[in-house]
């Protein structure tokens, strides 16, 4: 066995290695097939380095916490807790007696649990089992979920004094009202001292099971090593059955307005509509319109407009996030408390502006040149492949995605763009939320 410390050396050198290191295929082709118990499966070979990442990713983020927000939060912090026979102090110097790392998250549309190994069959084995242990037997100790309930409390009262948390908060609670998605994944402080251990058990019944999970695999293994990975890791889950549809969230009849006062000389300004579901027909034009309107930095038109004509912002931006459902289609921008009048006027109208007239033929050729050209980038890493498929996976995106994302941005025009922002984008009825003082 090797020394853990020699065992981390080499870790942190393959990892700076991970940014250097390209894949043999431009886009790596991904294999899937189905585990025995019913979890879908996504592979990837990466023979460059001897390590293998596993992802599970399971549909149970915050849009499942139901009446008590922070749910799914609490029991993605309780997995590394305890499992089997083992407390959260064996279960951490197991990993890193092996070099391994585990990790686990909690979002609004998924948890996701995460492992990193070498490939060495006996740092791999070890390092395998004790991560299908805490997948298949969490024992969700009561001592341990207290602690986990004061990190989340504390971690509350933080967000009570940061204006970006409140701005963001009350984004998606005015976004989406009670939709699923206007649930806080942090919670509130009463919801999570409301949390009991059996809902904790009654949330891992119901959502950590086969059928509603998605595993991806990227690594030096083979096919055939990547169904062994897999059986073993979910294996002993129960089958269940996935998690229901989601409903579309409702469509904003007017515009909606809130100011929340902060002692602070800066205000967040935040201000946007539902947007896009992954797999969206509009997807690629949103994309690229918004990688001129706001996506791409300094170069933008917002940028431009907000912060090089007028120094409103150091930062000006807009995004959207497709989700299971359609999630949030966001600008933003931070400006001293006296400029928050003018730098919201300046915002809408470049919006308004953009969704009347779009993009002209050289922001478009501009912007298709920076997004595929900078597209190797983002899948030139294990774990950027990881991440990609994991995604793919989960929302039920076509195998070839990677293989065909350049060209299905070529094809994109500018008439489709302002088609696109013209049906889709809605200056007139959006949602704003500031957070600053009132100097």
């Amino acid at each position: 066995m090797l020394h853990a410390k020699y065992l981390q050396g080499l870790i942190l050198a393959l990892l700076a290695t991970l940014f250097i290191v390209t894949s043999a295929e431009a886009n790596p082709e991904i294999q899937h097939w189905r585990s025995a118990n019913g979890a879908r499966v996504y592979f990837v070979p990466a023979p460059e380095l001897p390590m293998v990442d596993l992802r599970v990713v399971f549909d149970a983020g915050s849009a499942r916490d139901g009446k008590l927000p922070g749910l799914a939060m609490l029991t993605s912090g309780m997995l590394e807790e305890g499992a089997g026979a083992l407390d959260a102090d064996a279960i951490a110097e197991r990993f890193d007696s092996l070099g391994a790392r585990f990790s686990a998250d909690s979002q609004r549309d998924m948890a996701t649990v995460s492992l990193r190994s070498l490939t060495e069959p006996t740092l791999l084995e070890p390092a395998l089992q004790t991560f299908a242990l805490l997948l298949s037997q969490p024992s969700f100790p009561a001592e341990a979920m207290e602690r986990v309930r004061r990190q989340m409390l504390t971690g509350l009262q933080h967000e009570l004094q940061d204006p970006g948390a409140i701005a963001s908060r009350a984004f998606y609670t005015a976004l989406y009202g009670a939709h699923p998605y206007g649930i806080p994944p942090t919670g509130t402080e009463e919801s999570v001292r409301a949390i009991s251990r059996e809902d904790v058990l009654a949330f891992y019944r119901r959502y950590y099971v086969a059928r509603n999970a998605v595993v991806a695999i990227v690594g030096a293994v083979s096919r055939s090593e990547a169904e062994t990975l897999a059986e073993t890791a979910v294996g002993r889950l129960s089958g269940g059955e996935a998690a229901p549809a989601l409903p579309a969230p409702p469509s904003l009849g007017a515009a909606k307005a809130l100011h929340l006062d902060h002692p602070s000389s800066q205000t967040h300004l935040l201000m946007g509509e539902p947007g896009m579901r992954r797999g969206d027909p509009d997807y690629l034009p949103l994309y690229v319109g918004n990688h001129i309107l706001g996506g791409s930095g300094l170069v933008s038109r917002i940028s431009d407009e907000v912060r090089e004509k007028r120094g409103l912002s150091y930062s000006a931006y807009s995004y959207f996030v497709p989700m299971r459902v359609a999630g949030p289609f966001t600008l933003g921008l931070q400006t001293r408390n006296e400029n928050r009048a003018e730098a919201l006027s300046v915002l809408r109208q470049t919006l308004s502006r953009y969704v009347e007239e779009g993009p002209s033929e050289e922001e478009l050729l501009a912007a298709k040149k920076n997004i595929t050209g900078g597209f190797p980038l983002n899948v030139d890493s294990n774990s950027d492949i990881l991440g990609y498929i994991a995604m793919i996976g989960f929302y039920g995106l076509p195998l070839d995605y990677l293989d065909t994302f350049n060209e299905r941005v070529e094809t994109v025009t500018a008439p489709q763009i302002r088609d696109a922002f013209a049906r889709r984008v809605h200056p007139e009825r959006m949602v704003t939320v500031t957070v600053g003082g009132n100097s």
